[in-house]
């Protein structure tokens, strides 16, 4: 069984990312990006087994996150900054096109890294999060949607979420997890590890800061949003925070895109389904 290997990478002054490595140095390169609230623990699920099929696996803390830098100022989390690190670490590791993998918040800079940068994205999977796109569109637009998002407002109030979820040893934070899933989506032994990660980023500021970022400095996208690399979306349909019609809406803005939808998942739906995302994967980068 092929061995994580932990390292680190200096982007800038402020922001050093801890990275986990898989596979074989030779092998081709797969980049999977976590969300919220999770880190790199979040693909443990994927890691090995892409590995062991010779793929050579990325799974980086974005900043805010675990053992990465958390800056305090919001403004380092603005999109830019958050795509422009997925493009410092492809040079860092000579990689001229990656394959690249994206759920929740991952999934969101996942889009951008390949609008921005499309000549940089071998083929991009992007599990349950819509295009920006559509996103932006169904928020300002949809009422249903809207209140499904509540919590995007409710962490704008400054430093309030971060102490309340952050109590009696991130108790909210957990249980926002455990309510978003099912009941066998997060063990105990696994909510232990993303205590000692909140614990580890020094809290949860640096990671609500994406929503602020989200809300005061929105990105500056080219005209043109249609994807022409191969984009595989993969989608639990038991997301209590996003339609599902976000991600048949999200198919008109790839070229060549494919969406599966997993019936009985949630919003983790790596974790629910973490045998069927894996061979997904397997036979999409294939």
């Amino acid at each position: 069984m092929p061995a994580y290997e932990h390292t680190y990478l200096q982007i800038n002054d402020q922001i050093r990312l801890h990275i986990v490595l898989a596979g074989p140095p030779q092998g081709k390169p797969v980049l999977l990006l976590h969300g919220f609230p999770e880190f790199w623990y979040g693909w443990r699920a994927q890691i090995m087994a892409l590995a062991a099929k010779g793929y050579r696996v990325i799974a980086p803390d974005q900043r805010g996150y675990n053992l990465s830098s958390a800056p305090k100022d919001v403004a380092s989390y603005a999109m830019e900054n958050l795509s422009q690190d997925v493009i410092v670490l492809l040079d860092h590791y000579g990689i001229e096109k990656v394959f690249l993998v994206g759920h929740d918040w991952g999934a969101a800079v996942a889009w951008t890294v390949a609008i921005l940068h499309p000549e940089r994205i071998e083929k991009l999977a992007i599990l349950n999060v819509p295009h920006p796109s559509v996103m932006m569109r169904t928020l300002t637009k949809s009422p249903r949607q809207m209140l499904k998002s509540w919590y995007i407002g409710f962490f704008q109030i400054p430093g309030l979420a971060d102490w309340l979820m952050s109590r009696r040893n991130f108790s909210g934070m957990i249980t926002m997890l455990k309510s978003s899933g099912k009941p066998t989506t997060f063990s105990a032994e696994e909510l232990a590890e993303y205590r000692k990660a909140y614990a580890n980023s020094g809290g949860l500021t640096g990671m609500i800061n994406w929503y602020r970022a989200l809300v005061r400095f929105r990105p500056h996208m080219p005209r043109k949003h249609r994807l022409e690399m191969p984009v595989l979306i993969l989608w639990g349909k038991n997301d209590i925070a996003l339609s599902a019609k976000m991600a048949e809406d999200s198919l008109k803005y790839c070229q060549n895109g494919e969406l599966i939808f997993f019936e009985n998942a949630t919003h983790w739906v790596q974790h629910d389904e973490a045998k069927a995302v894996t061979n997904e994967l397997l036979v999409f980068l294939e």
